[in-house]
């Protein structure tokens, strides 16, 4: 089965710092916006949304470092897949491609990502959508009870060295596999040949799944501390796109994103977690509001 792409992109490998080549498909031309993708994905989730999107902007997807086609670093080092390192690699890859500042936006871990890129490099990223997600310092402070159950992968992720890695590598189909099937709100949103391109992709990137959610239990947490501390946010408008399980765990999912970003647009959809897939018009649409303000 022939590995699927998003039409009209093109396959690109870009140097964004010593050792780490990202992955990216290019397309579209205008003004600059980077898509980022979440768990247990690739660019691929952005199939529907990046080429309505390249009618007007050049659109960047880059599978993350320690995703997809993108390099694997050793997670041995707590800051190779920090989001602060992962963000320096959005913003070298923008430059790379002649784009000093871009829109910015991430489903899920690639939110998390946006999210620091955006902290950490405002004159960079002009405007900011987050998919699905909370801050890592308010998630883990939300996460409680019997309802966080569906969170147990970040409690499994989060354990030091040896033990996430042998046992999700033992079954990683039936693992990953259980993500893209719980995840979802009615019709299926993964056709069999992207489904299994996601699952391929997971299976060979064990060791580096594991150290991105390990970092999210470590050194973003501190990063997200320092910047709370600081009362450090976010410049740029924001969107956020959500499903309402922020009333399932007890909190308010808007007021804490208005805590991070004073200019913010808040926005509950009934589509499952992989949003982009399954309701990509509303996606568009948000997106494309965002670039306007």
């Amino acid at each position: 089965m022939a590995t699927p792409t998003i039409p009209g992109f093109e396959q690109q490998r870009i140097r964004v710092a010593d050792g780490v080549s990202l992955n990216v498909a290019v397309g579209g031309s205008g003004t600059p916006v980077v898509l980022l993708h979440g768990f247990p994905q690739t660019h691929l989730m952005w199939r529907h949304v990046a080429p309505e999107l390249a009618a007007d902007h050049t659109v960047i997807c880059p599978d993350l470092r320690g995703y997809g086609a993108s390099d694997k670093p050793s997670g041995d080092d707590p800051d190779a897949y920090a989001k602060r390192t992962m963000a320096a690699d959005v913003v070298a890859l923008a430059r790379a491609l002649g784009h000093e500042r871009f829109a910015l936006a991430g489903h899920d871990r690639g939110a998390l990502v946006a999210f620091r890129a955006g902290l950490d490099h405002p004159a960079a990223v002009s405007h900011l959508a987050c998919l699905d997600v909370v801050p890592t310092l308010d998630m883990w402070e939300v996460m409680h009870g019997v309802s966080a159950a569906v969170g147990f992968h970040l409690y499994l992720m989060a354990q030091p060295p040896g033990l996430p890695e042998q046992l999700i590598g033992a079954a990683p189909d039936a693992f990953f596999g259980h993500f893209l099937d719980a995840w979802t709100v009615g019709a299926q949103v993964h056709p069999a040949e992207v489904r299994a391109a996601y699952l391929d992709a997971c299976r060979a990137a064990v060791p580096s799944i594991v150290a991105d959610y390990r970092a999210s239990a470590g050194v973003d947490v501190e990063h997200d501390e320092a910047d709370r501390a600081a009362g450090n946010q976010l410049r740029m408008p924001v969107t956020v796109l959500q499903q309402d399980w922020g009333a399932a765990l007890g909190y308010d999912a808007a007021a804490v994103w208005r805590a991070w970003a004073p200019d913010l647009r808040h926005t509950t959809l009934t589509a499952g977690h992989f949003m982009a897939e399954e309701a990509p018009g509303q996606v568009t649409e948000a997106l494309r509001e965002l670039l306007t303000r």
